[in-house]
C-alpha cells in the first residue's frame, strides 16, 4: 500500500496544478513548472493525475536534454499504468520508455519496447499512438543504420499520420524523412521532407509547440549544406537556434552548433568551425547523445584533412593555440545573441574565444594530444552504438588519409572494412550495382521499402523487385 503525505490532492486540484505547470512552461519558465509539477507527483492522490503529470515530465526532460531523468520518470509511469491497470495507458508508457532510451541511442532497447506496444491490445486510442510507435522504432533503426527497415517504419507513421489526420505526427515523420534522405544522399529528397514539415508548421501549426517549426528549420539547413547553398542553410540554421534557444532547448542547440561547424568547415574557414565542433562537443557529452558525438569527431577529423594535416588527422591533434575574432556570438553564431545569457565569455563550459578546450571533464572531448584518438573514439562510439555508417565514414576518411600518405597496407585494411560495411548495409542499387550514399543521387524506394536509382527504375521499370522479388506496380509514396 502507498504511503500517504500529511495531505494530498484530490482529482481536481491535481488537474488544476498540472494546467499551472503547463502554463508555466509555455511561457518558458521550465524550473518553476518542473517544480509544481513535482509537488503534484508527492501530492496527488489520483493515479491517472500522476500519470499525467509523468507525461509532462518526461516531455520537458526531453526538451531540455535531460534524459536519464526522463528514463526515470518513464519507469516510474509504467509501474503508475499498471496500478491503473489500463491498456491505453500501458501503451503510452512503454512508448515514452522507447522515446527515453532512443534519445540515449539505446536502439535495441527502443525497437524491443516499440514492439511491445505494438503486440499489445488495446482501444482506440492505443492504435493511434501505432504511428508514434512506428517513427519512434524508425529513428532507431536509422541510427543502426538499417535502412530499409527505419524506411518501412517511417512509411507506416507516415500513413498512420493520414489516416488520423494527424498533422503534427506528419511533420515529425518528414523531418525523420530528411535525416533518412541526408544520410544516403539523396540531398533533393533530404530538403523536400523538412520543407513539406515546414508547410505543414505554417497551414496548421498556429498551436503548436515552436519546436516544430525549429526543427523543420534545422534539417532544412542540414540539406541546404549538403546542396551547397550555405546562404540558405546559414538563415535556416540561425532561425533553429534562436528558438532553441529562446525555449532552452539543448539537445537542437548542440545540432544547430553542429551545422554551424559544418556550415563553416564547408566554406573553408576553420578558424571559425573549431570552437563550434567543441561547444556543440560540449552539450551532447552532457546530454547523453553518442550519435551526435560521432558526427562531431568526424567533422574535426575532416578540418584536418582540409588543411592537409594528415599526420595531425591521424597522430595529432595539439591544444588549438590563438585568438579567432568573433563577428557572431560564439555559442550560437547568430549575429545578435537573443539568449538573455550572452556574454562576451560564453558560459556553460562552452567554447571560448582561444580555443582552449581545457574545460572538459567529459570522456570524449576533443582530443588535445592525438586526433588518431578522434577517429579511435568515434570508432569506438560507432561500434558500440552499432552504427554502420559511422564507421563505413570512418574508413572511407582512413582510406583517402593513407593513400595520400602513400601507405599502401593501411590503405588496403580500410579498403575492406569499408565494403564489408557496404555489403552489411545494403547500400547499392540492386538493378545497377553501383552504390548508394557514395554521392548525391536521386533516389526512389518501392512499397517493399528497398530503394534504388531514380534512374535505374525509369530504365527497367518497377515490375518487380530485384532485391526481395515482390512485385510492384509503382514506387512507394517515400
Amino acid at each position: 500500500m502507498r504511503l500517504f503525505n500529511a495531505w494530498e490532492m484530490g482529482q481536481d486540484q491535481t488537474k488544476q496544478q498540472i494546467e499551472k505547470g503547463l502554463h508555466l512552461y509555455q511561457s518558458n519558465q521550465t524550473e518553476k513548472a518542473l517544480r509544481v509539477w513535482m509537488r503534484v507527483l508527492e501530492k496527488s492522490a489520483d493515479p491517472a493525475g500522476r500519470f499525467r503529470v509523468l507525461g509532462c515530465l518526461i516531455t520537458a526532460h526531453a526538451e531540455m536534454g535531460r534524459y536519464k531523468d526522463m528514463l526515470k520518470f518513464a519507469v516510474v509511469q509504467i509501474d503508475t499504468a499498471r496500478e491503473l491497470e489500463d491498456p491505453d495507458f500501458l501503451t503510452e508508457s512503454y512508448l515514452n520508455l522507447a522515446r527515453s532510451n532512443e534519445k540515449l541511442c539505446e536502439f535495441q532497447k527502443t525497437i524491443s519496447y516499440c514492439k511491445t506496444c505494438l503486440n499489445m491490445q488495446g482501444t482506440t486510442v492505443s492504435l493511434q499512438l501505432n504511428g508514434q510507435v512506428s517513427l519512434s522504432m524508425g529513428n532507431a533503426f536509422l541510427g543502426l543504420s538499417i535502412f530499409q527497415k527505419a524506411l518501412e517504419c517511417f512509411e507506416k507513421a507516415l500513413r498512420y499520420a493520414h489516416n488520423n489526420d494527424d498533422k503534427m505526427l506528419e511533420c515529425r515523420v518528414c523531418c525523420s524523412l530528411g535525416n533518412f534522405y541526408a544520410q544516403i544522399k539523396d540531398y533533393e529528397k533530404a530538403l523536400f521532407f523538412p520543407c513539406k514539415a515546414a508547410e505543414l508548421v505554417n497551414d496548421y501549426g498556429k498551436g503548436w509547440s515552436l519546436k516544430y517549426r525549429a526543427m523543420s528549420q534545422y534539417h532544412m539547413a542540414v540539406a541546404y549544406r549538403k546542396l551547397g547553398r550555405l546562404a540558405d542553410a546559414m538563415d535556416c540554421c540561425e532561425e533553429s537556434m534562436k528558438i532553441a534557444l529562446q525555449h532552452g532547448d539543448r539537445p537542437l542547440q548542440a545540432l544547430c552548433l553542429l551545422c554551424f561547424a559544418d556550415i563553416h568547415r564547408s566554406r573553408k574557414d576553420l578558424q571559425t568551425a573549431f570552437p563550434r565542433y567543441d561547444s556543440s562537443m560540449s552539450i551532447m557529452t552532457e546530454i547523453g547523445n553518442r550519435l551526435g558525438l560521432i558526427q562531431v569527431l568526424l567533422g574535426v577529423t575532416k578540418c584536418w584533412m582540409i588543411q592537409k594535416e594528415l599526420d595531425k588527422a591521424l597522430e595529432g591533434m595539439s591544444a588549438l593555440v590563438g585568438q579567432a575574432p568573433y563577428a557572431h556570438c560564439p555559442r550560437c553564431d547568430l549575429l545578435k545573441c537573443h539568449s538573455p545569457e550572452y556574454s562576451p565569455k560564453p558560459v556553460l563550459q562552452l567554447a571560448s574565444p582561444s580555443f582552449h578546450f581545457s574545460g572538459y571533464s567529459s570522456q570524449y572531448q576533443l582530443p588535445n594530444k592525438s586526433a588518431l584518438e578522434s577517429i579511435e573514439k568515434a570508432q569506438e562510439l560507432a561500434e558500440g552504438l552499432g552504427n554502420k555508417l559511422g564507421l563505413l565514414k570512418l574508413h572511407c576518411l582512413c582510406e583517402r588519409i593513407y593513400r595520400t600518405k602513400g601507405q599502401q597496407q593501411e590503405l588496403r585494411d580500410h579498403v575492406v572494412k569499408f565494403h564489408e560495411c557496404v555489403e552489411e548495409m545494403e547500400l547499392y542499387c540492386g538493378m545497377c550495382g553501383e552504390s548508394i550514399g557514395e554521392k548525391n543521387n536521386q533516389l526512389q524506394a518501392l512499397p517493399c521499402s528497398h530503394f534504388f536509382h531514380l534512374k535505374c527504375l525509369q530504365t527497367n521499370g518497377t515490375r518487380g523487385c530485384p532485391n526481395c522479388r515482390r512485385l510492384s506496380v509503382k514506387p512507394g509514396y517515400v
